[in-house]
């Protein structure tokens, strides 16, 4: 019965082997695709990052003590869904459907948070605490569609953190070929040196034209961005 057992095993993975092997990876083509996937998507979630507390304050009249806790926690929140991300890449979805899901709720969430810089309706009356004017509050409905667009962000985060640089390299690696260590090498860098750039100009260009154009223009050109990650 025990080698009978065994038997069906080595099968089984013998079959799952035959059929990794059998499927048609993309190679160095999909290279480009997917570093810019995760260059649109760094540039438009750190340019948001950026500016968040004085949106909160200003807006949503918010103390600073308040504002910082709610970016403490979804700051968490995003760190923490990869843990799942990853999870369900590898146990039940694949990494590309992972991704794409990911990248879809993300774009939600930030077309979302965007709509509630256009419709005043979704942001309390705006105020000068300066001037020692009594402000409002964000009401009960206000503050669920903003942590709802904080929400769908961290959850399609999840998605895309865990599974963008694994996914790159299933589609390079081949052990057949003897310059697939050197490819590998190479997406690596071309996909640190892409994170590390669209960190920069998160931080630079997103909060520029965060300061010049007003948060309609500077939520919407991260949110457009985002559109662009996920075609």
């Amino acid at each position: 019965m025990v080698a009978e057992e065994m038997m069906e095993v080595s099968s089984e993975k013998a079959k799952t082997t035959e059929e990794v092997a059998g499927r048609k990876l993309g190679g160095l083509r999909t290279m480009p695709f997917i570093i810019s996937n995760e260059t649109f998507e760094k540039v438009a979630s750190f340019g948001l990052h950026a500016n968040m507390i004085l949106y909160l304050m200003h807006e949503y009249n918010m103390e600073l003590a308040t504002g910082t806790c709610i970016l403490f926690l979804w700051s968490a929140a995003t760190n923490f869904t990869p843990i799942m991300g990853a999870f369900l890449a590898d146990s039940h979805f694949g990494r590309f459907r992972v991704i794409a899901l990911g990248s879809v709720v993300i774009l939600l969430g930030m077309v979302l948070l965007w709509l509630t810089a256009i419709f005043p309706q979704a942001r309390p009356p705006h105020c000068d605490a300066k001037s020692g004017e009594k402000c409002v509050p964000p009401s009960y409905a206000q503050l669920m569609l903003l942590f709802s667009a904080f929400g769908l962000m961290s959850i399609g985060s999840g998605g895309i953190k865990p599974c963008s640089l694994a996914f790159g390299a299933d589609q390079l690696y081949k052990p057949e070929n003897p310059k697939s260590a050197k490819i590998l090498q190479s997406f690596f860098n071309w996909y640190y040196a892409s994170v590390g750039i669209s960190v920069m100009v998160a931080v630079t260009v997103i909060v520029y034209i965060q300061d010049s154009a007003g948060l309609i223009v500077g939520f919407g050109v991260p949110a457009g961005l985002m559109l662009l990650s996920t075609y």
